[in-house]
């Protein structure tokens, strides 16, 4: 069994998985100033709640757009499981995806290992939305090639802007609406935040396809994705588990395992 661990600026997801199989994930909020121990506390008792336990871990492997805690995370886990050879995504790693950017050592871990999967599991060409802190979309041709993409802001951004920025505005739930117009405060925001994303998302699918000249597979992974996607007039895939699935193809890449 080995573990996944991927960090985000506002979550860390923790998984394991074993042969081609996802056993489980859960989202953790991301502590900047945790010590290895605080991480180690909380990756024992994830896995102890799906009935895991360290001995049980033959390896694991760390995504990580957040430099500042990776070695932390690292240091936990080595501390908590006695492995010695955690593995983290970077610039080098056998990834089998060839990137076609101006610079593809910028290209971050986690649209790596999106991509890695997108390709595995998906037809091309093929738009992958990851919704986190920012949300992030990359595209990759039919020839396999990630060949760029685009950054804005995430959808909790856009709510702590408007809220820290005007003087009665209060902070709001993610709800999916039940419908666009707002007959209250609340929904007025809510509607606005979470259908101007899905909106925009739609028109930046369709300016893509535009560019390439042909269809794409559209794919939606990242904490938020299940709440603003079934907004989208688009057909939009979404999985939950990309990134871990990423990981996984990786990590057999880069060892001496063959799944």
């Amino acid at each position: 069994m080995i573990l996944a661990i991927d960090i985000g600026n506002t979550n860390i997801v923790v998984g394991c998985f074993e042969d081609n199989e996802i056993l489980f994930s859960e989202r953790v909020s991301t502590n900047h100033t945790a010590t290895d121990i605080e991480y180690a506390t909380t990756i024992r008792m994830v896995l102890h709640i799906h009935g895991f336990n360290s001995s049980m871990l033959a390896g694991a492997i760390i995504s990580s757009v957040v430099p500042g805690i990776t070695s932390t995370v690292k240091n936990a886990i080595e501390k908590y499981t006695k492995l010695d050879d955690v593995m983290v995504v970077s610039p080098g790693m056998k990834t089998g995806l060839a990137i076609r950017i101006d610079n593809p050592a910028q290209l971050g871990s986690d649209l790596v290992v999106d991509a890695v999967a997108g390709i595995k599991q998906y037809p091309l060409p093929q738009i992958i939305i990851d919704m986190g802190t920012a949300t992030t979309i990359s595209v990759i041709n039919k020839e396999k090639q990630y060949i760029g993409g685009l950054i804005m802001s995430g959808v909790g951004i856009s709510a702590d802007a408007l809220t820290r920025r005007t003087s009665q505005l209060p902070k709001i739930a993610f709800e999916v609406p039940t419908k666009i117009i707002g007959t209250n405060t609340v929904d007025c925001m809510k509607n606005g935040i979470m259908y101007s994303s899905a909106c925009a998302l739609d028109g930046i699918v369709e300016r893509i396809e535009d560019e390439l000249n042909e269809k794409c597979t559209v794919v939606a992974t990242g904490g938020l994705a299940e709440t603003i996607v079934p907004l989208c007039k688009r057909d939009i895939i979404l999985d939950s588990e990309l990134l871990l699935k990423g990981l996984m193809i990786i990590y057999y890449k880069n060892t001496d395992l063959t799944h």
